[in-house]
């Protein structure tokens, strides 16, 4: 007999038909537990993939743009490859693992510290190996449970005001990434920081596409048209390419109105054999006494603290688009999803392309109703194809993947309205996270400060019985965090 369906009604008020599970391999990842189909998981995956597909060609830039101790960089053919592979291998190993709909691959602003920083103060090898170290680091702390404590720990309200800054990351990220908004030149003498494309003028084709692309998106998305996401990024990126044939407009690298990363051209060929070469190339041992214990130290505790919290911050957001997290804000199989992060971490650093951590860029595969790690196994398998098609993933320019991240920023701030803005101690520590987010451009910068300003106005407001015990040690990394300029300066 079949079973009856069971109707639901989501936190957000949608009505979904429930049943169970048709299969081992529906059960396994709960697919129908979760109110959600095969199709939906499929499109959620290749939705993530492409908003995060740039990595392959911006993480190979940034780290082949730095130089080590002896003089040498690495090969860029090589980065792409290894960037694909452990990205590919680490999403699937999340979705099988911990079954949620998670994506990562290797973290920005960590390969920026690794390449101009750490690098320079030692071998390439050296420098990949103390990002194995933290990945270790991190592992054990995931498996001696204070992982998990320290995400318990933050008050539910902060975790809300996590996942709303992080929405307004998303957006900006994406007005930044489809050159809407553009950083002022010369903005010491100025007191706007951003401005509207070029000069306050939307005056280049890439920005043209990118509006267009986003109001397109945008229609579909609030006429409920299934795949609006993924229609949308397609979409634009054909628009994309016939404006690029007629125009000729080339790279920004070349002409300041040009493509931000990708030109949207057809490739002259499809498929590319990928040189892993890196693969293994990893020292943990030699950086010791080439930098010196003191600074190898301080690099370790920033790669830390950088991983530790932004991961926490990306998995509270996007388990609260998803609506999978519980009434304490923490998503399922949490321990799970904690190790397989750390783990990629190390894995980045074994492969030569900087430690890999979990992607915010994962919401948008949830705004298009991915709920399960099936998404994520779609994502790691054309992460392991781009491979070998690599030229394919170029043709997609930051202009068409970034219609997504604001689309799906919008759908991550609704969640505001649950943050108490009567209770000072909590919302003060709330507006300082969902602002600080966006306007430093990171994760941790957010949450450090609402941790920090969250114990000290309960401190001085007579209300210390209600901080977890573990948040003072939490925010007082946060301070050793926030002043590592001077801590640096004094050990370097």
């Amino acid at each position: 007999m079949r079973p009856s369906p069971r109707v639901e009604r989501s936190r957000k008020g949608r009505m979904s038909i429930a049943t169970e599970p048709t299969s081992k391999f529906d059960r396994f990842f709960e697919i129908t537990a979760r109110g959600s189909t095969l199709s939906r998981e499929i499109r959620g995956g290749i939705v993530t993939f492409f908003t995060m597909a740039y990595i392959v060609v911006l993480n190979p830039l940034i780290l082949a743009g730095g130089t080590d101790s002896t003089g040498a960089q690495l090969p860029i053919a090589a980065l792409a490859a290894g960037t694909a592979l452990v990205a590919g291998l680490m999403t699937i190993l999340m979705g099988v693992v911990a079954r949620f709909p998670l994506a990562l691959a290797a973290g920005l602003g960590v390969n920026a510290l690794v390449a101009y920083e750490i690098a320079p103060e030692m071998t390439w090898a050296d420098a990949m190996g103390l990002v194995v170290i933290e990945g270790v680091l991190i592992a054990i702390l995931v498996l001696t449970g204070l992982r998990t404590a320290v995400f318990r720990a933050v008050p539910t309200q902060l975790k809300t005001a996590i996942g709303v800054g992080i929405g307004l990351f998303l957006m900006i990220i994406g007005l930044v990434d489809a050159g809407f908004v553009h950083r002022v030149p010369d903005a010491a003498n100025t007191t706007v920081p951003v401005e509207l494309g070029l000069g306050g003028k939307l005056m280049t084709w890439p920005s043209l596409v990118f509006a267009v692309g986003l109001l397109f998106t945008l229609v579909l998305f609030v006429r409920k048209v299934k795949g609006a996401i993924l229609i949308g990024i397609l979409g634009t990126t054909v628009l994309a390419i016939i404006v690029e044939a007629i125009a000729g407009v080339g790279s920004v690298v070349t002409n300041p109105h040009g493509w931000s990363l990708n030109v949207p051209t057809l490739p002259d060929k499809i498929i590319d054999t990928p040189d892993l070469s890196l693969i293994g190339q990893f020292n943990v041992l030699d950086s010791w006494s080439t930098a010196g214990w003191l600074v190898v130290l301080m690099f370790i505790f920033t790669l830390l603290i950088t991983d530790f919290f932004d991961t926490m911050g990306t998995m509270v957001a996007v388990g609260q688009e998803g609506e999978l997290l519980d009434q304490e804000g923490m998503p399922p199989r949490t321990k799970e999803i904690l190790l397989v992060d750390s783990v990629a971490a190390a894995a980045g650093g074994a492969a030569s392309v900087s430690s890999n951590t979990s992607y915010v860029e994962s919401a948008s595969g949830v705004g298009e109703g991915a709920r399960t790690g099936v998404a994520s196994l779609v994502t790691g398998v054309l992460f392991l194809v781009a491979m070998f098609f690599a030229p394919l993933v170029k043709v997609v320019p930051f202009e068409a993947a970034s219609t997504a991240l604001v689309v799906v920023g919008f759908l991550m701030i609704s969640t505001v309205t649950k943050i108490d803005w009567t209770d000072y101690t909590i919302a003060v520590p709330a507006f300082l996270t969902v602002t600080l987010m966006p306007f430093t451009y990171s994760i941790s910068n957010g949450i450090g400060a609402g941790v920090i300003s969250y114990v000290v106005l309960k401190v001085f407001t007579g209300k210390a019985r209600e901080i977890h015990p573990i948040l003072y040690g939490v925010a007082a990394l946060f301070v050793l965090y926030f002043a590592r300029g001077p801590l640096e300066s004094w050990v370097l």
